[in-house]
Parts: C-alpha cells; sequence; structure tokens
C-alpha cells in the first residue's frame, strides 16, 4: 500500500483542528501520515498538535505566520508519501475519502497523476439550506461541464465550471507536486485552481463523483483584495483565457460574475453592477447573487440600498426568463 502523506496548514484553529485531523485518523486507508504545518499560531493550537500520541501525526512549525501557501509548501517539502493530499483545518474527511480516490488512481495508467472529489458545505441555518437547495435545483438546468481529463480541462476550471476544492479535495504525486512548484505563494487567492492548473501541463486529473469533503463556510476578504488577486490570476493564464474564449469558454465574465458577488456582499453596489453587467449568469447563479446583494444591505441598511437591490432582483429575473 502506497503511503499517503495529509497535509493540514494550520493557523489559530485550536477549535477545528483536531476535527480535521480526526477525520484524517479516521480514514478506512491507514497507511498515512499527518503533516500538520502551525503556521505561526498564537492561539493554544500547538498544545492541541501535542496532546496526540499517535506516530501518524507530525506537526511542523513556523516561527512567524507566513500564509497558507507556504504552509502547505513545507507539507510537500517533508512530505514521505508517494502522495500528498492536502485538507483544510475548518474542513473534514468522510472516512472512505482517500481510499475511494486511491482505487481510482491505481486502477489507471501512470499519466493519472492526481484526483480530487465533490464536497458539500456545512449549512447551519435554514437560510443557507435553502439558498443550497435553491442553487442546487437551479443548477440542474445547466450542462454538465467535463468533470476529469488533462489539458482539456483547463477551460473548464478557468471559466469556474469546475470546482476542484484543491485544498481539501486534492491528492497527486509526491514528485508530481514537487515538480509543478508546489503552491503558488504569491497568490492571494485562486491558488487552488493555479495549482491544478499546473498539475494538468504534467499529467491527467481523475474525479470522484461523491461528496467526500465537508467544507465550512468561511470569511472572504475584501472584494478589492479579490480583484487584485483575479486580476493577476488571469494574466497568469491570458494566453489560455484567450485560446478558450476562442472555443466558447466565457472565463472574463464568469470572473466578472464572482467580483460582482464579492462587491455586492460589501454593499457596493454601483461596483458590483458594473461587474455584473460585463458576466452572463446562469440562472443557477441567481440565487448567490441575490443573497450577496441582501447580504450588502445588511451591513448599509440605507433605503437607497434596497431599492437597489429590488431593482436587482427585478433585472436579473426579467433577464434570465427572457434568454432563449
Amino acid at each position: 500500500m502506497a503511503l499517503v502523506s495529509v497535509i493540514v496548514p494550520t493557523y489559530n484553529r485550536e477549535e477545528t483542528v483536531s476535527r480535521a485531523i480526526d477525520s484524517v485518523l479516521a480514514q478506512t486507508y491507514d497507511e498515512l501520515e499527518v503533516v500538520v504545518v502551525d503556521d505561526g499560531s498564537t492561539d493554544d493550537t500547538r498544545s492541541v498538535l501535542e496532546s496526540y500520541d499517535d506516530d501518524r501525526v507530525r506537526p511542523i512549525y513556523h516561527e512567524t505566520n507566513q500564509g497558507a501557501n507556504v504552509a502547505r509548501n513545507t507539507g510537500i517539502e517533508h512530505a514521505r508519501g508517494k502522495y500528498v493530499a492536502f485538507l483544510d483545518s475548518d474542513d473534514e474527511w468522510r472516512p472512505e475519502k482517500l481510499e475511494a480516490q486511491l482505487d481510482v488512481l491505481e486502477k489507471r495508467s501512470e499519466e493519472w497523476v492526481a484526483a480530487y472529489c465533490g464536497f458539500a458545505f456545512e449549512l447551519t441555518g435554514p437560510i443557507d439550506r435553502l439558498r443550497g437547495l435553491a442553487a442546487s435545483v437551479l443548477s440542474r438546468a445547466d450542462d454538465r461541464p467535463r468533470m476529469e481529463g488533462g489539458t482539456e480541462l483547463i477551460g473548464e476550471i478557468l471559466a469556474d465550471n469546475v470546482h476542484t476544492g484543491a485544498g481539501s479535495t486534492l491528492i497527486v504525486r509526491t514528485d508530481v507536486a514537487r515538480e509543478v512548484g508546489g503552491f503558488d505563494e504569491t497568490l492571494d487567492r485562486f491558488q487552488d485552481p493555479e495549482f491544478v492548473l499546473r498539475i494538468l501541463e504534467v499529467g491527467k486529473l481523475a474525479y470522484v463523483d461523491e461528496p467526500l469533503v465537508v467544507r465550512e463556510e468561511t470569511g472572504t476578504p475584501p472584494a478589492d483584495t479579490i480583484r487584485r488577486a483575479d486580476e493577476q490570476y488571469l494574466s497568469l493564464y491570458a494566453e489560455d483565457v484567450d485560446r478558450f474564449e476562442a472555443e466558447g469558454y466565457a472565463i472574463r465574465s464568469s470572473h466578472d460574475l464572482v467580483l460582482a458577488k464579492s462587491y455586492f456582499s460589501e454593499g457596493r453596489l454601483l461596483r458590483g453592477w458594473w461587474h455584473l453587467a460585463r458576466a452572463r449568469p446562469a440562472i443557477r447563479h441567481v440565487p448567490g447573487v441575490v443573497w450577496s446583494a441582501v447580504s450588502g444591505v445588511r451591513r448599509r441598511p440605507t433605503p437607497f440600498l434596497v431599492a437597489c437591490v429590488g431593482l436587482l432582483v427585478a433585472v436579473v429575473g426579467s433577464w434570465l426568463w427572457r434568454r432563449p
């Protein structure tokens, strides 16, 4: 059995990191090690890690906080396994996660170097569950994108049609992770899909169509930070963006949709409208757009903003209704 090095970057997550680690130790595939990289935590994360009396748990400590990408790369550097897998310290795995992915990889040729899986968000409130249900129902009207393969997946990932969730779903051969240089430490966002794009230049990516990861929705950085990271990310793949857009992929508009929702969430509706006008949202995006706008109103509850949200809902709904 091949050893799997599971890399868990963490920073001030004393309340959740043990849940993540325990979900790894509970895997039905037990030939593994857990490389937990404490990225300069100032809470009691170290005490939590040192409480484990299990040789499979290997804590590594950064003296100062350097960011999740650096922490993941530290884990890749110290990995002993044939494969490395990644898990954020506020997420958790289903027990069969590694076994299902390795079963797929071991049955395929050597060109299949990585695999990811489906995931589900931990929706606690009734409004969150309703929003998730609405998005799920509406998404059934969309054509299903290609979910696995080689370089042909680049367009799907750039267009935000495929979400690999690499930070908690991905398993990849360790030599490949090192060959491509690990995670880009200069990116504040989009580091997960960017890492996968470089993996696709080396080999193929498999997909296990099961929600084997439970993810927790966490806070997002300011919209301006996301915009700058988005510009940096797309500039790295400018030639691919042009090539796949020529083939019909709506890459730039999908990124404008992400930015529109970010600005709406901050209550900056005019800026959000500017990006939404450049996007071409599908019907499955309506709940997310509306929810973002409502969240913005809650943060800046003025009559003007309330009116703008009403107009937003009406215009988007009318536009989608008229689409052929």
